[in-house]
């Protein structure tokens, strides 16, 4: 006999404050100093806003009455809806990021959930498995299977639940390792460093202060950080002398003149890669390859680079003020080749790649920068400055392969990178690899000091589970390690000079290792961009200040999340990949080269491996997979068996909770039909055996990324809440899911819209059409299948635009409807591509499938409609195959304007069966526009209404296409 369990809905499943949260989460993105997310560099991280809230909304029950599984639960409309308002008060307070380490505020949240599961565990107290599944004493622990950069198990764990955090990737792991599993085993505990010693020494002082959370920990990176750039200043200390202002520089400085024979600290040195001269003339000159020659662009502290051409010579020179025309291009001809500063002859990327694959190109001093009196000041290189950094030899350099990776370098090419040292300069090299010997020579030090504070001098470390002298100094290791590797994003020969700030730009401004033809190569010891103090130990150091205060368990393993069994008998919240978009594994060889020197012999079986592994990785990348169609195939069988996994293991009182965090697309079937990738997630998780109970759009991506110009990048996820579907699960008529969508589909708009219990709307208006996916999918997938008058399974993509039409009112395509929806928020004006991205999934098409269609531009985060008069007029309705009536309707004006009635009638006759739907959508236009005091615009669409009789005669009166039939028509 099957006994069921009885589980109320969650909050997440009726409706949430999507207004608050998506604030909180657009807001966070734009805090750095002390977010937990600085700790280390790891791509696409949820904000922890998102990860909080989805948490709490995934575990508190939603006060709305419910009947069904054998229990009653919950209030009537109106106390329910009042009830509803203080739980989104918390979620408002929870959201916020100066709440991040508020314990008054976390308690409150941490009290609703633990009331839930209090009433969860009474509901089932007679079920065989009480004893097992629902200790009320005893919240259960939720699993991130791909935890990634660790904001979700973090979460769980503020949030007051065991935390496991599972991730295939090494790196990954150690980050979740110094997030969640390393922070409560010393939390509370004061720091061992000497500072501290001598305070209690004088005074008892560090005894008597309190030291929450990781806030001694901090305190000791913060000081072991600086123990190591002292010892590193030592060794290498010389390899960055300061420069000393010449005469010669201040020939026609009248800036330098005063400073000549003073010595100032350099932060940067500014080079220009080089290549041979194609001309033949110039073949024993190596030229400079610089995209720009300019140093500041600041207003009233202009400053450039001048070339100085002397026969078949060259030298750099800088320049105050407004720079000369062409100067922000360097040397660059056009967007495929450089040209020779000698000759102008034009040196092509593959002529480069070519060259540099030879071992042919070189480097040159352009400019040198320094800590100036009153702020940064740009100085002429010298010959002492670029023979110094040519003259050293590191003694070890990464020898891991970084070819074969799609992310390695721009436009394909290799340009000589063969192995992962080649991204770094002989003294960045020397550098990277000083810091990471200091990790293991910092280690000893503060083991010794452990000892001396008070820690037990046992030798258990801390993978065996140690909580000593031994393990604490392992763990300050780890920190500090992290810190050499953010050191390694800042000092490769792939940094770039921001001349708008005048700092430097670190490897990854974006998802991807770029090709970048002048470099910087900044001073670990300057006070100034990328040092180690301000780049490395700093950041650490912060970013645990705001870390949980609650000591609460923490466990991270490395594991596929398509074979792992850890989710068993846990809540799960997850972000899976993105698809195709980001390769993980292969960025993040980058850091795990420096990591693995620095923690192998802390982690030896997580860093065995001399790179990252990747053919598990759960990504769709061709290069891997052979093709396209396998790579895809590959990620979407994958994340079926991850799903069925989590539906078969999950703790079965709560929803799972998944981030489907793709920019929206169309993919062609060998059939010739088309599917969005939102439509391909949905089916997969069906398949899986999940019923889908909600989907919330949640501002999660940073838009102010570095992307091209004409980019539009993703702004938003959609948060997919899903639970197990009985086995033995019925089937249903297409009638019966259409009669339930109309039962249930008005009430949780109420809810969505006014469940509140004031004026304002916790779903805005861009965001009802996915929300609204939430209920009416959970009636799809309730069922085995929802079938058609034929016998047949009705699919994803029709269950959608029957969802839809509901919000719609109408018949009309899912492009048609997207236009509506968009055109009521925005007009003709433009609108955030991640608002249009997270639509446009609701109503079941893409924005770039709609640019395709012609009916919108979408360039540079930005998308607006076209209007008739952009419309091209060669347009053929009878070749035309994707053809939204919104097209129809604006290409049947543009022929009146132009044309007249038999202009618009020819079109007309070419629509067949979209003639009526044409007309109806101008009525409600007409109707839309008038409102919006639009007046010009409802004219047209009035003048057209006006027209339609004699439109419809001129298409009655324009000749049919006759085509030749076959032998048997």
């Amino acid at each position: 006999m099957s006994y069921p369990i009885k589980s109320p809905r969650k909050l997440i499943e009726v409706a949430l404050p999507l207004d608050a949260i998506n604030a909180a989460c657009s807001r966070e993105k734009s805090i750095r100093h002390g977010h937990p997310s600085t700790l280390h560099l790891w791509w696409a991280r949820r904000p922890l806003a998102a990860a909080r809230a989805v948490i709490f909304g995934q575990l508190v029950n939603d006060p709305g009455y419910q009947q069904g599984g054998g229990f009653k639960y919950g209030k009537n409309k109106k106390e329910a809806a009042i009830e509803r308002k203080r739980l989104f008060k918390i979620i408002e307070d929870l959201v916020l990021w100066e709440n991040t380490t508020n314990e008054v505020v976390l308690e409150a949240a941490r009290a609703e959930i633990r009331r839930s599961w209090r009433e969860v565990c009474e509901l089932n107290r007679d079920h065989p498995q009480a004893a097992e599944l629902f200790n009320p004493n005893k919240l259960p622990a939720l699993h991130d299977p791909f935890a990634g950069g660790g904001a979700i198990p973090l979460e769980a764990q503020r949030l007051g639940l065991e935390a496991y955090a599972s991730d295939l990737n090494p790196v990954a792991v150690l980050i979740n390792k110094a997030m969640i599993e390393i922070p409560p085993k010393f939390a509370g505990q004061p720091p061992v460093s000497f500072a501290q010693k001598r305070e209690r020494a004088n005074g008892n002082l560090g005894l008597e202060r309190a030291w929450p959370g990781a806030t001694g920990l901090a305190e000791d990176v913060c000081h072991y950080g600086a123990w190591m750039r002292a010892e590193a200043l030592k060794r290498i200390g010389h390899l960055y002398p300061a420069v000393e202002v010449t005469s010669e520089m201040a020939h026609d400085r009248s800036d330098l003149q005063p400073l000549v024979g003073q010595k100032f600290t350099v932060i940067a040195w500014l080079w220009a890669r080089t290549v041979t001269s194609p001309n033949p003339a110039f073949s024993h000159v190596k030229v400079p390859l610089a995209s720009s020659f300019i140093l500041s662009s600041k207003a009233g502290r202009e400053a450039y680079v001048q070339p100085v051409v002397q026969g078949d010579s060259y030298h750099f020179t800088v320049k105050l003020g407004p720079a000369p025309s062409g100067a922000e291009k360097g040397t660059k001809l056009s967007q495929g080749s450089f040209g020779c500063l000698l000759s102008g002859t034009p040196i092509g990327y593959a002529y480069i790649d070519d060259e540099a694959n030879a071992n042919r190109t070189g480097d040159k001093l352009m400019a040198v920068v320094v800590e100036g009196v009153r702020g940064r000041m740009y100085l002429p290189p010298t010959e002492d400055q670029e023979a110094i950094a040519r003259k050293v030899t590191p003694a070890w350099k990464p020898e891991t392969p970084c070819r074969g990776t799609f992310a390695s370098n721009a436009q394909g090419r290799i340009y000589g990178f063969k192995v992962f040292g080649d991204y770094f300069t002989p003294r960045q090299l020397v550098a990277l690899t000083t810091f990471g010997d200091l990790v293991a020579d910092a280690r000893i030090v503060v083991r010794d000091d452990a000892i001396e504070s008070g820690l037990p001098g046992d030798q258990k470390s801390l993978e065996a589970g140690g909580t000593g002298a031994t393990a604490y100094a392992e763990a300050v290791s780890v920190y500090l390690a992290f810190g050499a590797s953010r050191a390694a994003d800042a000092w490769s020969a792939l940094v770039t000079w921001r001349h708008q700030v005048e700092a430097s730009r670190n490897t990854f401004a974006r998802q991807a290792i770029a090709m970048t033809w002048e470099f910087t190569e900044v001073n670990p010891f300057s006070d100034s961009c990328g040092n180690w103090t301000g780049n490395s130990t700093e950041w650490v150091q912060k970013s645990l200040l705001h870390l949980p205060y609650l000591p609460t368990k923490g466990t991270v393993s490395q594991a596929d999340a398509q074979t792992q069994a850890i989710s068993c008998g846990k809540m799960v919240s997850t972000d899976p990949p993105y698809y195709n978009n980001i390769a993980y594994a292969d960025l993040s060889d980058f850091f795990f080269v420096w990591l693995r020197r620095s923690l192998r012999d802390l982690f030896p079986l997580l860093l065995a491996t001399i790179s990252v592994p990747k053919a598990e990785e759960l990504v769709a990348s061709p290069y891997r997979h052979g093709s396209k169609e396998n790579a895809e195939q590959f990620f979407l069988d994958g994340m079926t068996q991850v799903m069925r996994g989590l539906s078969q293991t999950a703790h079965p009182s709560a929803p799972i909770t998944i981030y489907y965090a793709v920019k929206q697309s169309d993919t062609e079937h060998q059939s010739g039909t088309s599917s969005t990738g939102w439509e391909t997630f949905l089916d997969a998780a069906s398949r899986a055996g999940l019923a889908v109970t909600g989907t919330w759009p949640m501002r999660t991506e940073k838009e102010g990324r570095v992307i091209g110009n004409d980019s539009n990048a993703l702004a938003s996820s959609i948060v997919l809440v899903c639970r197990k579907r009985p086995e033995n699960a019925s089937t249903t008529s297409r009638r019966e899911f259409l009669r339930e969508l109309n039962t249930v589909l008005p009430v949780a708009l109420d809810e969505m819209t006014k469940g509140s219990g004031d004026d304002r709307s916790p779903v805005a208006p861009v965001d009802l059409s996915q929300a609204i996916i939430g209920p009416g999918m959970a009636i799809f997938s309730k069922y085995a299948a929802v079938l058609e008058a034929d016998g047949s399974a009705m699919g994803v993509r029709t269950a959608l635009q029957l969802i839809n039409r509901f919000l719609a009112e109408d018949d009309f395509d899912a492009d048609t409807q997207f236009c509506l929806h968009w055109f009521e928020q925005h007009g003709w004006t433009e609108g955030v591509f991640g608002n249009a991205d997270t639509l446009s999934r609701g109503k079941g098409t893409s924005v770039d499938g709609m640019r395709a269609a012609g009916i919108l531009h979408s360039a540079g985060g930005k998308v607006r409609l076209l209007k008739w008069v952009e419309y091209p007029s060669d347009w053929d309705p009878r070749a035309d195959t994707r053809l939204p009536v919104w097209e129809a309707l604006h290409q049947l004006i543009r022929a009146l304007k132009e044309g007249g009635e038999t202009a618009s009638g020819a079109l007309l006759a070419g629509l067949g069966g979209k003639a009526e739907a044409v007309r109806q959508l101008a009525y409600r236009l007409y109707t839309l526009c008038e409102r919006l005091g639009m007046a010009e615009d409802a004219r047209a669409y009035n003048e057209l209404i006006t027209s339609w009789t004699g439109i419809e005669s001129a298409a009655n009166a324009v000749p049919i296409r006759e085509t030749q039939g076959s032998l048997f028509d």
